[in-house]
């Protein structure tokens, strides 16, 4: 058995929401991204971290590169 298969890296691109147009390579074809960003905490207790949550799913049907995610609005 061969444990040593190689990754194969697909450019996607974002579609909609906050990280509309943002780029980067994924593998394996995930259905679904998170993309986070850090919120600002008003009198943080003992290194508390907030992160607002966006979801993006994989466009199905795509067979060739940039593999698109569209923003879910209704998520999480």
């Amino acid at each position: 058995m061969d444990l040593h298969v190689a990754t194969k890296w697909e450019t996607a691109v974002l579609a909609g929401g906050p990280a509309d147009g943002l780029r980067m390579q994924v593998a394996g074809r995930p259905s679904v991204l998170q993309v986070t960003y850090p919120c600002q905490v008003e009198n943080p207790a003992d290194g508390v971290q907030v992160a607002a949550l966006y979801v993006y799913r994989r466009q199905l049907g795509a067979h060739s590169e940039p593999l698109t995610y569209g923003y879910d609005s209704a998520s999480p």
